[in-house]
C-alpha cells in the first residue's frame, strides 16, 4: 500500500488521486477531457473496483478540489484523514496493480480430438461434469463442443426422421459451429487482469466460458475454463 504516515496525508492523497485519474481514462478508453467524477461514473457502469468505490472516489473529487484550489503555498487548507488517505492510495493500487489470471488455481481442462464421436463427448461431459469441451484438430484449437450444441443436433437429426443413434457416430467437428467461438466464448491469457474475465461475462450475457492459455493465443494450452459459475470467486479474489 502506498500510504505513509511519514508523509502529509495531502500528498499521499493527491498522488493517489492522480494515479486513479490516469488509470479510468486507460480504463474507460473514451474521448474527450473528461472530469475526474465524470470518468468515475462512466466507468462504474463497467468496472467492479470503481462501481465498489463510487462514492468514496466522488468524495475524493471533491476534497482533492478544495486541497488543490484552495491551498496555498506556504499552507495546505484540508489535511485527509489517516482513513481516507489510506483508501484512496489502496484504491490507486487495485487500480495500478489488478490481480491477474494467473493468480488462479489452474484447472485440468478435458479436451477432445476434432475426430472423437458425439458418444466420446457425451461421456467426458458425464464423467468431468464439464459442460464445455475444448476440441482439438492437433495443436489447433476448432471450438468447443458443449451440451447445447449435442442437444440441437441431436434434436435436428430426430426432426429429419434420424435416428438418436445416428449422432453418436458424428465426428465433433461436424457438430461444431463456426460462429460459437466468436458468441459464446473469449479466450484470455494467464497475464490477463481479473477484471478483464469478470468484464467478458458482463458484456456478453450469453458466453458460456472463458478459455485462459498461457499467452491468451487460441491455440495454446488451455490452462484453465471460467464460466459464469466462478464470477463470485472472481469478484472475491478481485475485492481482496
Amino acid at each position: 500500500m502506498c500510504y505513509n504516515q511519514d508523509m502529509s496525508n495531502a500528498v499521499e492523497f493527491i498522488s493517489a488521486y492522480n494515479t486513479i485519474d490516469a488509470r479510468m481514462r486507460v480504463i474507460y478508453r473514451g474521448k474527450g477531457n473528461l472530469q475526474f467524477s465524470d470518468l468515475v461514473r462512466r466507468c462504474a457502469q463497467f468496472h467492479k473496483t470503481i462501481r465498489k468505490y463510487e462514492e468514496d472516489l466522488l468524495l475524493c473529487a471533491r476534497l482533492r478540489n478544495v486541497i488543490v484550489h484552495e491551498s496555498r503555498k506556504d499552507r495546505i487548507i484540508a489535511e485527509p484523514c489517516d482513513e481516507l488517505t489510506s483508501l484512496i492510495c489502496h484504491v490507486a493500487e487495485l487500480l495500478q496493480s489488478p490481480p491477474r489470471l494467473s493468480a488462479l488455481k489452474e484447472k485440468k481442462v478435458a479436451c477432445l480430438n476434432a475426430d472423437a464421436t458425439v458418444a466420446e463427448a457425451i461421456e467426458t461431459i458425464s464423467r468431468t461434469n464439464f459442460s464445455n469441451i475444448p476440441v482439438y484438430r492437433g495443436k489447433r484449437l476448432v471450438g468447443v463442443i458443449n451440451n447445447r450444441r449435442i442437444v440441437r443436433v441431436i434434436g435436428q437429426t430426430l426432426q429429419q426422421g434420424g435416428a438418436v443413434e445416428d449422432c453418436l457416430h458424428f465426428p465433433c467437428s461436424d457438430v461444431l459451429h463456426e460462429d460459437d467461438m466468436i458468441r459464446f466464448y473469449r479466450v484470455l491469457g494467464r497475464q490477463n487482469d481479473v477484471q478483464d474475465a469478470i468484464e467478458a461475462f458482463e458484456s456478453n450475457r450469453k458466453l458460456l466460458a472463458v478459455l485462459v492459455t498461457n499467452s491468451g493465443n487460441p491455440d495454446g494450452e488451455i490452462v484453465n475454463l471460467l464460466t459464469s459459475a466462478d464470477l463470485p470467486m472472481l469478484i472475491r479474489l478481485l475485492e481482496e
